[in-house]
C-alpha cells in the first residue's frame, strides 16, 4: 500500500514567517524565544526541560506536542536534559505551550544551535550535571544503607529511630528531590507517570514508619534512571559521533596562490582547499589536483580505501591515506554528505516507530491500572484477607513500585536508535523506526539495472580483430587516438580501455548517431555503430554473426573501419557490480523474490539479470510502467521495496513499502524519495538491512518479555506478601538495565552481532 514520505536526507527547510506572526496577545509566546528561520533550517531551536532526565518524561513529551502542524523533528538529549524542535516558528511556540500545560519547565537553550560554542556549551552542562549528580545519588545510597543498618542491628537502641528517621529522610532529600517535584506536578495535573507513581510510594512508606525502605528504594530508583538517560544517549549520540571526525579548518588557497588554514564555516562554495596524506577531509569536494586513497568508511561503510583522482568526489570526515590532494568545495560544512545524513538518522530517531507507539499505549493503560489494583488492595485487603491496615497499605505501595513503566517504555526507543545509528555506521541511512521494523516483512524487491545491479558506467569489455590486414598493436592505436577525441560515453569507455598512445588524429569529424572518423597517416579510419557499418556496405555475413553474439549479450557494439573493410571490433556494456550476484543470492536465500524493472531492452535486460542470477526479467519500462509493476508485485508478493537511483525510479520508490535509493550514484531526487538510503550502491546492504531489522524486532520483543515478565513475577509475590519495597525496585532497576543493555547490543557490527 502507498504511503507518505516525511522524512529527507536534507533539513525540511521552515516555511519564512516572522517570529510575532502570532500576535502580541498570544499567552503562549511569553518567555518564549523563537530562533531565526536560517537557524531552525540549520538545526531547529534548542530547549532545556530541567525534569527530563528519563524515557517516561520523553514520551510524556512526544504524547503533548503529538499532533502539532509544522514540527517536523525532535533531538531528545536526557544527559543534559535538552530537547531540540524541528519546525516553523508557530509549531515551535505551540510546542514549548504543550510542553509547559503538563507542568513541565522549558527554557531556550542559552546558546543559538551551531553556533561555535554550542558542542562546549553542551559538553559543559552535561560534564556539570555528570559531575554532581553521581556524587550526589551515591551519598544518598550510603545514608539509605545506613538507615538500613541501624534498623537491622539496633532496633531497639532508644536512639535509633531518630537517627535511622533522621538518615532516611537525608538520603530522600538527596535522590528524590526532583522526584517529588515532578511527581507532585504531574498530581496536580490529574496524571499517573512514573515519578508520581514513585512519590506516592515513598512518601507512603515513609509514614507508616518504613524509612529504611523509603530511602533505600528512592536512592536505588534514581541510580537507575540516571545510568538509564546515559544509557539512551549513548545510543543516540553513536551516529552523531560521527561529526566531530569532520575537521574545525581547511587549508584554503588564497588569490596569491599561498594557503592559510581558515574554518571551515568562512570557506565558500567553488573555493579550492588542500588535504595532505593522514589528514581528514574538511569539506566535500571535487578532486582537481593530485591523487590518493581515501577511507571513506564514515561516509559509505566501505572496509577498503577507494581510489580518487582528478573529477573524483571526496566527502567531509573521510581520511586521505597517501597523497597531496587540492579539491573545490561543492557543499557548506553544514551541508556536507555526514552531515545530511547525521541530520536524517536524527530525525528518524525523533519519530516513533509502531513498536513504540504500543508500548507507550500499553503503558497509558498499565501504570493507572496497577495503581487501581494498589488502592483496591490498601482498602479492601483488611476486609478481604484479614490484614492489618500497615500489612495492607505496605503491599500496596510494593505494587505502586512494580507499576512503574520505566522498563518498559524504554525498551523500545533504546532498541530502535540503537538500530538506526548501526545501519548509519554501516553506510545504510534508514529514515525511521517505522522502516527499519518493516523490512523484515518483505516478500518481493524490485531492482533497477542501471546504477543499481550494474555499475552504470560503460566499460569496454572485449576487442577483437576482424582483418589481418594490420597487426594488432596498430589498431589498438588508432582506435585510442580516434576514442579520445569524442565525448559519446561509448567513446570514452574505449579510449580509457585502451593503451594510450602518441599516434595524431587529424581532420577530425563527428558523424551525429553513427560514430567519428578522422585522418591518420593519410588514411582516412572510421570507429562507428553496426548503423553506420550498413551504411557504408561493409557489413558481411560473418560480421553480422559477430554483431548479433555481442548484442544479444547486452553490450554496444563499434567497429574500426578504412575504405577497404572492417579492421576490429570494441564491445562496451555497462557491467553488474562486483557484488550484485552474491547480493541477489542473500535476497533469494532470506525467501525475498528479486525482480528486475527496467526501462532498457528486453534483451540487454535479459543478459543484464542472468548474469546476477534473476529469473523475473521486466524490461522496456517507462516510469508509469515501473510504478504498475510495483502495484502488481505488492498484489501477488505483499510488501514490495524498490530500489533504484535515478529519476525515473522516484514514482516507484514512492509507491513501494520501502524504497531504497543507491546514494553515492543516485539522484537527490530518488534519495528524498526513498525511506532507505545505501551511501555506498552496495546491494548486499539490502540483505543487511533486513538481517538488521529482523534483528531489532527480535531484540524489542526480548525487551518488551523481559520487562513484563519481571513485574509480572514481582506483581504476584507483591500479592501474596513474599517482596519488599526495595526488592520491587531492584527488580525494576534490573529490568531496566536489562533491557537498555539488550538494546545497545544492536550498536555491535551487524555482520558480527
Amino acid at each position: 500500500m502507498a504511503h507518505e514520505h516525511t522524512h529527507d536526507i536534507a533539513p525540511t527547510p521552515a516555511r519564512a514567517s516572522a517570529p510575532s506572526a502570532c500576535g502580541d496577545c498570544c499567552s503562549a509566546c511569553d518567555g518564549v524565544t523563537v530562533a531565526p528561520v536560517e537557524q531552525q533550517v540549520r538545526g531547529g531551536q534548542r530547549f532545556r526541560v530541567p525534569a527530563m532526565d528519563c524515557a517516561a518524561e520523553e514520551s510524556e513529551i512526544r504524547r503533548a506536542i503529538e499532533g502539532i502542524p509544522g514540527l517536523t523533528g525532535l533531538r531528545f538529549q536526557l544527559g543534559d536534559r535538552s530537547l531540540r524542535i524541528d519546525g516553523e516558528p508557530q509549531a515551535t511556540v505551540a510546542a514549548v505551550e504543550a510542553i509547559r500545560s503538563r507542568g513541565l519547565e522549558i527554557h531556550p537553550w542559552p546558546e543559538a544551535p551551531n553556533s561555535p560554542g554550542d558542542g562546549d556549551a553542551e559538553a559543559h552542562v552535561h560534564d556539570a550535571e555528570a559531575g554532581t549528580g553521581l556524587p550526589r545519588l551515591l551519598a544518598a545510597l550510603v545514608l539509605a544503607i545506613a538507615a538500613e543498618g541501624l534498623s537491622f542491628f539496633v532496633p531497639d537502641a532508644p536512639w535509633s529511630n531518630g537517627a535511622g528517621l533522621a538518615i532516611a529522610a537525608a538520603a530522600i532529600a538527596l535522590a528524590g528531590f526532583g522526584t517529588f517535584r515532578k511527581g507532585l506536578s504531574a498530581l496536580r495535573h490529574g496524571r499517573l507517570n512514573i515519578n508520581a507513581l514513585m512519590s506516592v510510594a515513598v512518601a507512603g512508606a515513609f509514614v507508616i514508619g518504613q524509612w529504611p525502605e523509603a530511602a533505600m528504594v528512592m536512592a536505588l530508583y534514581a541510580i537507575a534512571e540516571l545510568i538509564e538517560a546515559r544509557a539512551v544517549d549513548r545510543a543516540r549520540n553513536a551516529i552523531g559521533g560521527l561529526l566531530a571526525l569532520s575537521p574545525d579548518t581547511a587549508d584554503l588557497q588564497q588569490p596569491d596562490g599561498t594557503w592559510k588554514s581558515v574554518p571551515v564555516g568562512n570557506v565558500a562554495i567553488g573555493a579550492t582547499v588542500r588535504v595532505r596524506a593522514g589528514e581528514r577531509v574538511a569539506m566535500d569536494g571535487l578532486v582537481t589536483e593530485g591523487c590518493t586513497s581515501v577511507d571513506q568508511a564514515p561516509v559509505t561503510g566501505e572496509s577498503l580505501p577507494v581510489d580518487k583522482g582528478p573529477g573524483d568526489a571526496v566527502y567531509a570526515g573521510t581520511i586521505n591515506q597517501t597523497g597531496t590532494i587540492e579539491c573545490r568545495v561543492i557543499a557548506a560544512a553544514s551541508q556536507s554528505t555526514l552531515a545530511r545524513i547525521i541530520h536524517a538518522v536524527e530525525q528518524a530517531q525523533g519519530s516513533r516507530a509502531p513498536t513504540q507507539r504500543f508500548v507507550d499505549r500499553f503503558a497509558a493503560i498499565y501504570t493507572p491500572a496497577v495503581f487501581v489494583l494498589a488502592l483496591a488492595v490498601a482498602i479492601a485487603g483488611p476486609w478481604l484477607f484479614g490484614w492489618t491496615t500497615l500489612a495492607a497499605v505496605y503491599k500496596a505501595l510494593v505494587l505502586l513500585v512494580i507499576a512503574c513503566p520505566c522498563a518498559l517504555v524504554i525498551s523500545t526507543p533504546v532498541t530502535v536508535v540503537s538500530g538506526l545509528a548501526s545501519a548509519a555506521r554501516r553506510g545504510i541511512l534508514v529514515k525511521g523506526g517505522v522502516h527499519l521494523e518493516q523490512a523484515r516483512l518483505l516478500k518481493a524487491i524490485a531492482l533497477d539495472k542501471t546504477g543499481t545491479i550494474t555499475e552504470g558506467k560503460p566499460r569496454l569489455v572485449e576487442w577483437q580483430m576482424l582483418a589481418t590486414s594490420m597487426p594488432r598493436p596498430r589498431a589498438e592505436h588508432i582506435a585510442a587516438a580516434l576514442a579520445t577525441h569524442s565525448d559519446h560515453p561509448v567513446s570514452r569507455a574505449i579510449a580509457a580501455g585502451l593503451t594510450p598512445n602518441n599516434v595524431e588524429a587529424r581532420n577530425f569529424a563527428a558523424l551525429s548517431g553513427r560514430g567519428i572518423e578522422a585522418d591518420i597517416d593519410g588514411e582516412r579510419f572510421v570507429l562507428g555503430n553496426h548503423r553506420l557499418i550498413e551504411e557504408r556496405g561493409q557489413c558481411s555475413a560473418e560480421i553480422e554473426a559477430v554483431l548479433r553474439r555481442h548484442e544479444e549479450a547486452g553490450r554496444t557494439v563499434s567497429l574500426l573501419t578504412t575504405a577497404s573493410g572492417v579492421i576490429a571490433l570494441f564491445a562496451v556494456a555497462d557491467t553488474i557490480k562486483p557484488s550484485s550476484a552474491a547480493a541477489i543470492g542473500e535476497i533469494k536465500a532470506m525467501g525475498i523474490t528479486p525482480v528486475m524493472l527496467t526501462g532498457d531492452n528486453q534483451a540487454t535486460a535479459e543478459a543484464i539479470g542472468r548474469e546476477a542470477g534473476l529469473t523475473d526479467i521486466r524490461g522496456n519500462l517507462l516510469p508509469e510502467d515501473k510504478l504498475t509493476a510495483i502495484r502488481a508485485l505488492q498484489q501477488q508478493y505483499g510488501a514490495t521495496a524498490m530500489t533504484g537511483d535515478g529519476i525515473n525510479d522516484a514514482p516507484a520508490l514512492a509507491q513501494a513499502d520501502i524504497g531504497v535509493a543507491m546514494g553515492a550514484a543516485g539522484t537527490d531526487i530518488a534519495m528524498e524519495a526513498a525511506d532507505v538510503v545505501v551511501m555506498n550502491d552496495d546491494l548486499r546492504r539490502i540483505a543487511e538491512t533486513v538481517r538488521l531489522s529482523q534483528r531489532t524486532h527480535a531484540v524489542l520483543w526480548q525487551n518488551i518479555t523481559l520487562a513484563l515478565g519481571i513485574k509480572a513475577v514481582f506483581l504476584l509475590l507483591a500479592l501474596f506478601g513474599s517482596a519488599s519495597m526495595w526488592m520491587a525496585v531492584f527488580a525494576d532497576m534490573g529490568a531496566s538495565l536489562l533491557v537498555v543493555f539488550n538494546g545497545l547490543r544492536l550498536l555491535r557490527n551487524p555482520e558480527r552481532n
